[in-house]
C-alpha cells in the first residue's frame, strides 16, 4: 500500500507539472534601427611645434656645452615671445659619438660628438604660429620638426554634430518606414556609436627658412555617429 501511495503521488505531481502553463515568450517590439551621422568644421585653437638645436664638437663635453648654450637662447627667446613656461618642454635630449673611417685599416674611430636637444612648444593662439617659427629659427634652432593643429574643446563642439546625427537618423528611419508601409513611433534607444571623432591632427613638416614662415591652419572636421531604434506604431 505504501508503494502504491508513493506511485500515485508521483503520477499526480507529473500531471500537475504537465498541466502548468509554459512561460510566455517575450517578443521584442517592432522597430526600425538606423545609424545617423553628423559633422561640423571648426578652426583649430591649439598648435604644437617641435624645434631643436644640434651641435657638433671634438669632445662630448664641448658638444654638450655648446648645445646647452644654444638651447638656452632658444628657451629665452620663447619666453620673450610671450609664451608661458608650461607651454614648452624638452621632448628629446641626446649625445652620440660620430665615427670616421680609416681606409687603410678599416677601423672606425670616434672623431667627434653630436649633441641635440628638442623642445615641444604649445601655441594657444594659432595666429602666432608663423611668428613662433621665426622666433625659433632666429634664436638658433636648426631643426624644426612637425607642426600639428587640434581642437581642444571638441566634446562641446560635437554637440551640434550630435543634433545633426539624430536628425539624420530620423530622416533615414522615415524613408524605411515609408518604403515598408509603416509609421514611426517614439525612439526606443539612442546610443553614440563608438568614440566620437573629435579631431584630426593635421601635421606638416617644417624646416629652417630665411623668409618668414607661411602657415595655414585650415579647419578640423569633427564627426559623430548615433544608433537609434524607432518603434513602429501599431494598428496602422
Amino acid at each position: 500500500m505504501k508503494h502504491q501511495a508513493v506511485l500515485a503521488a508521483a503520477v499526480v505531481l507529473a500531471c500537475g507539472l504537465s498541466a502548468a502553463p509554459a512561460p510566455a515568450q517575450v517578443v521584442p517590439p517592432a522597430a526600425i534601427s538606423v545609424t545617423g551621422e553628423g559633422r561640423v568644421s571648426v578652426p583649430p585653437d591649439l598648435a604644437e611645434i617641435d624645434g631643436g638645436v644640434t651641435s657638433e664638437a671634438k669632445t662630448a663635453r664641448e658638444a654638450s656645452d655648446a648645445n646647452n648654450a644654444a638651447m638656452g637662447k632658444v628657451l629665452l627667446a620663447l619666453k620673450s615671445a610671450g609664451l608661458a613656461e608650461k607651454d614648452f618642454q624638452t621632448s628629446r635630449l641626446s649625445l652620440q659619438p660620430q665615427y670616421g673611417q680609416n681606409k687603410s685599416t678599416g677601423a672606425t674611430p670616434v672623431v667627434g660628438f653630436r649633441a641635440s636637444n628638442r623642445v615641444t612648444v604649445k601655441i594657444r593662439e594659432v595666429t602666432k604660429v608663423a611668428g613662433i617659427i621665426d622666433t625659433l629659427v632666429g634664436a638658433g634652432a636648426n631643426d624644426i620638426g612637425n607642426i600639428s593643429f587640434e581642437v581642444t574643446q571638441a566634446s562641446k563642439l560635437l554637440d551640434d554634430a550630435r543634433e545633426q546625427a539624430v536628425a539624420d537618423a530620423r530622416r533615414k528611419a522615415e524613408i524605411y518606414a515609408k518604403a515598408t508601409g509603416v509609421t514611426l513611433g517614439a525612439p526606443l534607444s539612442v546610443t553614440e556609436g563608438g568614440s566620437p571623432m573629435p579631431l584630426f591632427k593635421g601635421r606638416m613638416a617644417a624646416a629652417p627658412m630665411a623668409a618668414p614662415a607661411a602657415v595655414a591652419p585650415g579647419e578640423e572636421t569633427l564627426s559623430v555617429t548615433v544608433n537609434v531604434s524607432w518603434a513602429i506604431k501599431q494598428g496602422q
